[in-house]
């Protein structure tokens, strides 16, 4: 059986801003998912939306492209009067956060970690070297924070839980206690090999750290919900993180023999994983390995 291994879901290692200039969102569908109880999961183009609808207002979890602003709302009219109180941002990326404006328009408060919301303000340059504008005001979050927070409403609890420096420097994982589900963001992708976005403040360590605060958090049949790919169970972020080990050990030593990052990568430290890794490519292996050695080099 395949391992179900975070990563990027991208062909090749192009930015997710680059991958929103290029699609066509008019053909784009929202799918609804009930999950459990009054939570639901929407999926259309980007990171997954997590939905609790109820009397006590809508309590929604990322936005996905802002292109794609007024198909989410009708989603979850579909499936609420349509109140949506409050937003959480489980990091920075645009395919997470690109429809806070639209959300912050509808009346939403939102809430981020204290990272995200600077990094919303000053974002780092794109790939190019090009300078990324701010985000409007009505997308920043009003509330920021860096201790868990619990929020309850629509007879659920549901824990907002700080990532330190795992995909982002502004992560978080979001756990609906009822629901028996936990929100990942993108520092836990069940799809392709990771992505350690250092420009944004992400580490090697704190994904590690993150994935075993998974493992401590809810129940041993606690729902993983990935910031893409398929929904899993504790097992397969346990293999996910005995992966990202495994490879880090193989490019540690030759970081250590001063070998260079395209030494490094041309040595093919993941090949054992190839095969086993759902969606793996070769583009975001070399791109994980490279992470790594950065990481590594830099600790030196």
């Amino acid at each position: 059986m395949k391992l179900m291994i975070a990563g990027c879901v991208l062909a090749a290692c192009v930015s997710v801003p680059m991958l929103a200039q290029q699609q066509d969102f008019s053909q784009v569908q929202i799918k609804t998912t009930k999950l459990a109880g009054n939570f639901y999961m929407l999926e259309g183009s980007g990171g997954t939306i997590g939905v609790l609808p109820g009397p006590d207002g809508v309590f929604m979890v990322d936005t996905q492209f802002a292109p794609l602003g007024d198909k989410i709302v009708a989603a979850i009219k579909q499936i609420s009067d349509g109140r949506i109180r409050y937003l959480v941002n489980t990091h920075v990326h645009p395919d997470h956060i690109g429809g806070n404006e639209n959300i912050g328009k509808q009346g939403a408060t939102i809430f981020a970690r204290e990272n995200l919301r600077a990094r919303l303000m000053k974002p780092a340059p794109a790939a190019s070297g090009q300078p990324t504008p701010p985000a409007p005001p009505m997308a920043l979050p009003v509330v920021t924070y860096d201790s868990p927070i619990t929020f309850h409403m629509n007879g659920e609890d549901v824990h907002l839980i700080p990532v330190p420096g795992a995909h982002t420097d502004g992560d978080t994982m979001v756990y609906f206690q009822g629901a028996n589900a936990i929100m990942t963001g993108d520092f836990y992708r069940s799809t392709g090999y990771p992505n350690i976005d250092r420009a944004n403040g992400g580490t090697m360590n704190g994904m590690l750290a993150g994935f075993d605060l998974i493992a401590k958090t809810g129940r041993a049949d606690t729902k993983i919900i990935p910031g893409h790919g398929a929904i899993v169970d504790k097992a397969a972020v346990a293999a996910h993180k005995a992966m990202m080990v495994a490879v880090r050990d193989k490019v540690a030593p030759l970081v250590r023999q001063n070998k260079s990052q395209e030494e490094v990568v041309a040595a093919k430290p993941t090949a054992e994983f190839d095969s086993k890794v759902t969606g793996a490519t070769a583009a975001t292996a070399d791109r994980f390995v490279g992470q790594l050695y950065q990481e590594l080099k830099t600790a030196r």
